[in-house]
């Protein structure tokens, strides 16, 4: 197939979001597919109130159609809901052809944690942009229970993965400069992480954090006992999942947690809120320990094997993630009206098999 992503998130941007395009886009190339993505690269761009390292691209209703044309995609599968993703949505609806989309950020919530925006007015512009897609594909059952009480509609199921080459317990190292027990947490250092009730904590030993944001200096500043690194990436970070004794996830507005895989593939348990993403990527596995007292968790989780974590993680694979992606996608040139037909398949639309 030639698959056309519409994304406004791609590197050199890193998050979940990005990750998860990345590796998949390697794993369709590898079944034969031939991917194009749109990307802010691709357009004259502004920083992204609050976030300057993400991109927002302009002038993209312009030229979308005619790069999309040019790229001549058997189905299009839209990634985020800003200007691009909006533009290709345009684009589809006017001709009316299928596409699918997929649920990525739970942005009424880090809105409603800024206070701009209730989540009731969020998520109802949320549920119009997605409501024309043949499918909305979810990483979690959890994030799918809760869009479907919200009023979303052809929810898909899209697993994540992990590279259990790159995140390897092999890579461990007991002397990393930090005092023992070591409390990892990665991801981005903003308001939405919820990091301050991991740094709180009474905890023995090291606190570090991997990761930068808008709330990197002033949580630096207000727990100075903790370790802030800043960015670290590859065999760095790797090292650092490795070398950890405890890896700690405060978010409770994640809709999967690619951080908890990596942690996990590397020999680290997972401390966690019970919450949507957690409960899904841990669940009952005895990978890690999920609980209201988060203190009580992470000191639960030095507990458990290193080598059953790594043997949960290697449940997930990238692999997966692409062959279930290409089976959700909708041929470009299906009329919107003939989704309708699909509504009793598990899939609204099944492409050409991977």
């Amino acid at each position: 197939m030639r698959i056309l992503l519409a994304t406004d998130a791609w590197p050199p941007q890193v998050n979940g979001v990005v990750r998860t395009l990345t590796e998949m886009t390697r794993e369709l190339g590898k079944l034969g597919h031939d991917v194009t993505a749109l990307h802010p690269g691709l357009f004259a761009t502004v920083p992204c109130p609050g976030y300057a390292e993400i991109r927002l691209a302009l002038g993209a209703r312009r030229r979308i159609g005619a790069m999309i044309e040019a790229a001549r995609p058997d189905a299009i599968h839209i990634v985020t809901e800003g200007p691009i993703g909006l533009a290709a949505r345009r684009w589809c609806l006017e001709r009316a052809y299928a596409f699918t989309t997929a649920f990525h950020t739970r942005f009424p919530e880090y809105l409603a944690e800024r206070w701009l925006a209730p989540r009731s007015l969020t998520y109802a512009l949320l549920r119009r942009f997605h409501a024309p897609a043949a499918g909305v594909m979810v990483a979690t059952p959890s994030v799918a229970q809760a869009l479907a009480g919200r009023g979303f509609e052809n929810l898909l199921p899209w697993t994540r993965g992990v590279d259990p080459g790159q995140f390897d317990p092999g890579r461990r190292e007991i002397e990393i400069g930090f005092e023992r027990p070591i409390f990892l947490s990665v991801g981005r250092i903003a308001p939405e992480k919820n990091l301050p009730a991991f740094l709180a904590l009474d905890l023995p030993g090291s606190k570090v954090v991997v990761g930068t944001g808008p709330q990197f200096e002033a949580l630096r500043r207000r727990f100075p006992a903790a370790h802030f690194l800043g960015r670290r990436e590859n065999g760095v970070l790797a090292g650092l999942y490795a070398s950890a004794d405890a890896f700690v996830f405060p978010s409770r507005t994640d809709t999967f947690g690619l951080v908890m895989l990596e942690a996990l593939a590397s020999g680290l348990p997972v401390a966690a809120f019970p919450v949507p993403g957690p409960l899904d990527v841990i669940g009952d596995s005895g990978a890690g320990v999920l609980s209201e007292d988060l203190r009580t968790a992470a000191l639960a989780a030095l507990e458990i094997p290193r080598a059953h974590c790594r043997a949960h993680a290697l449940t997930f694979s990238w692999a997966e993630c692409a062959r279930q992606f290409v089976d959700q996608l909708c041929p470009l040139h299906e009329a919107a009206s003939q989704r309708d037909m699909a509504t009793s398949r598990s899939s609204p639309c099944q492409g050409p098999s991977s």
